[in-house]
């Protein structure tokens, strides 16, 4: 904004608040008084008044005079009249006496008297008016010495209004007079307080701030409702004048984020009005909630520096590129508004900093334009998806896919029968994750090669979408395995290549696996047999029944069926199972569950036995005492609805650590929580969850007791106390009891898939569908055909598997939705990603 315009807007900003603050206004000057009768009797009830006595002549008065004329205006500005009282020479009172003439003034209301000020403290019109107006507003302008006065100030203000808190080097100040006049209009609405104490500053400062300079900050204490939440604070990044004090605090009664659904040519906000830019995040309502947290957190960062408004594509046409996901609007009259391309939070937050970054940005977006035609592969760096980002830029990586058959729909079925095991992958060429796990799957046929009586094989839907439809494939990718091409198991686990290795070679076995002599089941518990599984330690579990428990033996059976390539289970029913099963002390039907190499067998008495009651104690039982939890290993204990108790470490617990959590998790209230421990060093996602509880990652190791199903409270182990059972058994006791206050509460917000599953055989017909060429598109649109023309129900004999380059060039296609905003502005690594999940 030119100079000129921003003194006129200043000027008026300015005029306006006056206007909303002035009780009377017109000219004002010093008022005479012939007498100290005739002023008291003249006082009115409530109305303010600074009097000086003096008698008729006092030459070495004259500078104090000009000063205090001078502020007569100004004080009549706040309803504060100023009276000059002439003394008569018999007159000795107390406010006329000779040691008082001119050497105090007197602030009344009413008759009665305020404050005495010392001349000498009134030595120009900043500091008569700073004084004048800190004696009328004493209660409510709060002034404190140390910061536990702050902190009471603060916890009583939590939830309730906010605070403007504000230091000075000294009063009487121009800068103690304009935090004055602020108090005075928005006292009603803000807690002000005032200090003068370097040592408070410094407290409440992370680094070493200038003690000889005015600061104010607002404290946003109406956001914090829980007692142990801190109240933000946004600093004054200007000089404390009247101005500036007034502008920060109308920035901050704005809306945190402004939503909007209209053209941002025709957007004005308080922002923009008072000469700061307005930064817009592109939203659509696939990523509303995570581009919604993208603009929040965005708007606390630049909280006094621009405004953060949500845009949503869904509402308003834009004629830009789809991949532009913030755009930047600036008060400089007939300047257009900048649509870019940002990848995170930092970049938006130094675009509104460094006003060169958009130059830059518009100039790196053109020479990728420019190079467009010839790199082949410079998109990689626009992708929405981090998976479709991953898949492009290793597009043409070469996959060792030799060990892999390619299954139509003429080799299908024979080629199941080849082998005992078959498992088939059914995916999209053009599609990301597909590719991502074909990339997965190449690397478990390497570690498999060789392996007798496994067949891995691959079906491209893309190409074969009758085949799918008829084996009734509805989402991609899909893994299945055929035992003799007749019965299949559909994993339903994680896609990498460690988890997919570990199903496949626990489907070679039978589930349950039956054992027929008590030598057999005996190593079957010290995981010797079976031998092809020997190097993998996974926890045995063997089901023991005798002749009249068949029903609960045929529910067993059938839950493996269900369990299988999940779980390793063996069943044992000969004459002598009652021997086995009495010699860990249970009798049939019951379990024996082997864990670390079958040094331990703990025997469980059967009492349910319909399948799902079975399959369900199954996986309850296989989960571990103490756990160490993961990222693949959270799902199944989440699904317990229990309330965590989480032993967050730096890298291996202690000795002692863990042996106090064990008996605490083997003691009797283990029904009613998961006690369990994280590993930072593995699980660096810890970091970012720590950081959400507690703003800050807390000294290492930490005990939390965190309630996801029910109001998503998180209480925090006192540090001073050591980790032993009684002493957590104890602070349990607490919390049940309403005692303890808890450090953070979570959201409400449902955990949610960003995406919701594609259902396969809705988006294709029994024909290839042409890939649609714009993001909005759907493959519905388009008259379905195949490569090079022909339809699905072509020359099969002719069709060729597609090469991995020609799969890879068709992944930028719309295959998964578009995931907008939210991942690219989510990746916060370098200031601390947030984190919910726990």
């Amino acid at each position: 904004m030119p100079a000129q315009k921003d003194r006129w807007v200043s000027s008026l900003v300015f005029l306006l608040f006056c206007a909303s603050s002035i009780p009377k206004c017109g000219s004002a000057s010093l008022q005479q008084e012939p007498s100290p009768q005739h002023y008291f009797s003249g006082l009115e009830p409530g109305k303010a008044s600074l009097a000086f006595f003096t008698p008729s002549v006092s030459p070495g008065a004259q500078p104090f005079l000009e000063q205090i004329e001078s502020s007569a205006e100004a004080l009549q500005d706040y309803g504060v009249s100023l009276v000059k009282v002439n003394c008569p020479k018999e007159d000795v009172s107390r406010y006329c006496g000779k040691e008082n003439a001119l050497r105090k003034a007197f602030l009344f209301r009413g008759n009665r008297l305020i404050r005495e000020f010392p001349t000498d403290a009134l030595f120009d019109v900043n500091s008569i008016v700073a004084n004048v107006l800190f004696a009328l507003l004493f209660n409510e302008v709060k002034y404190v010495e140390t910061l536990a006065d702050l902190e009471n100030i603060e916890n009583v203000l939590k939830g309730k209004s906010n605070m403007v808190f504000a230091y000075v080097p000294a009063t009487g100040t121009a800068e103690h007079r304009a935090v004055m006049e602020a108090a005075f209009v928005y006292g009603t609405i803000h807690q002000f307080v005032l200090t003068t104490e370097a040592a408070l500053l410094k407290a409440i400062s992370h680094d070493d701030p200038d003690v000889s300079s005015a600061w104010l900050s607002f404290c946003h204490c109406q956001q914090a409702t829980e007692p142990a939440q801190p109240c933000r604070r946004t600093a004054l990044a200007q000089p404390l004048t009247l101005l500036n004090i007034h502008r920060h605090l109308k920035l901050m009664g704005a809306p945190l984020v402004t939503e909007v659904a209209e053209d941002p040519e025709e957007i004005s906000t308080v922002h923009l009005q008072l000469g700061l830019p307005l930064v817009f995040i592109l939203s659509q309502k696939e990523t509303y909630e995570a581009d919604r947290r993208t603009a929040e957190f965005v708007a606390w960062q630049l909280l006094g520096k621009a405004g953060v408004a949500l845009l949503s594509r869904d509402l308003v046409e834009l004629n830009v590129l789809h991949r532009s996901n913030v755009a930047l609007k600036t008060p400089d009259e007939g300047m257009p508004i900048q649509y870019l391309v940002l990848e995170d939070t930092d970049e938006v937050i130094t675009l509104v900093e460094d006003k060169n970054k958009v130059k830059q940005i518009q100039e790196d977006e053109q020479e990728e334009e420019e190079d467009e035609d010839e790199k082949e592969n410079n998109n990689q760096d626009i992708q929405d998806d981090q998976v479709v980002e991953a898949v492009s830029r290793d597009k043409k990586r070469e996959l060792p896919l030799e060990q892999i058959l390619v299954l139509t729909e003429e080799n299908f079925h024979s080629s199941l029968s080849e082998a005992a095991r078959t498992v088939v992958l059914f995916y999209a060429s053009w599609e990301a994750v597909s590719l991502a796990v074909l990339r997965s799957y190449s690397e478990v046929a390497a570690h498999l090669k060789g392996t007798p009586g496994v067949l891995l094989s691959r079906v491209n839907c893309w190409d074969w979408p009758g085949l799918c439809s008829q084996e009734n494939v509805t989402q991609f990718p899909t893994i299945r395995i055929y035992k003799e091409g007749q019965h299949s198991v559909t994993y339903g686990g994680m896609w990498g290549t460690e988890e997919l290795s570990s199903f496949i070679r626990l489907s070679q076995v039978s589930c349950p696996l039956k054992l027929a002599t008590m030598d057999e089941a005996e190593g079957y518990l010290r995981g010797e047999f079976p031998s092809e599984l020997s190097s993998h330690h996974h926890t045995s579990l063997l089901g023991v029944f005798s002749s009249a428990t068949t029903e609960a033996r045929e529910a067993f059976e059938e839950a493996g069926n269900i369990l299988s390539g999940h779980v390793r289970m063996g069943v044992y029913f000969e004459d002598d199972a009652l021997a086995l099963s009495r010699k860990y002390s249970v009798s049939p039907p019951a379990l024996l569950l082997a864990r670390s190499g079958g040094r331990s067998v703990e025997g469980i008495a059967l009492s349910k036995h319909s399948v799902q009651d079975m399959v369900q104690m199954i996986r309850y039982e296989l989960l571990d005492v103490f756990p160490e939890i993961t990222v693949p290993n959270l799902p199944q204990y989440l699904q317990l609805g229990k309330p965590f108790l989480i032993l967050f470490s730096a890298g291996d617990i202690s000795q002692v650590e863990s042996r106090e959590m064990l008996k605490l998790a083997k003691g009797r209230p283990q029904q009613a929580f998961v006690a369990c421990w994280l590993n930072l060093k593995k699980t660096p996602v810890g970091y970012g969850i720590l950081r959400t509880y507690f703003s800050t990652t807390p000294p290492l190791p930490v005990l939390l007791w965190v309630n996801l199903h029910a109001g998503g409270q998180v209480f925090k182990f006192p540090s001073e106390q050591s980790i032993t059972e009684m002493n957590i058994l104890s602070w349990l006791e607490k919390l049940q009891a309403g005692l303890e206050i808890p450090s953070s509460t979570l959201s409400e917000e449902d955990w949610k898939p960003p995406l919701p599953a594609y259902d396969f055989l809705q988006m294709m017909e029994p024909s290839v569908p042409e890939l649609s060429p714009h993001p909005g598109d759907t493959p519905a649109q388009h008259q379905p055909k195949g490569p090079g023309g022909d339809t699905a129900g072509g020359d099969t004999a002719t069709r060729e598997e597609p090469s991995q380059e020609s799969t890879a060039e068709e992944v930028g296609s719309p295959g998964r939705g578009l995931r907008g905003t939210a991942p690219r502005l989510a990746a916060r690594d370098k200031q601390g990603r947030r984190h919910s999940e726990l």
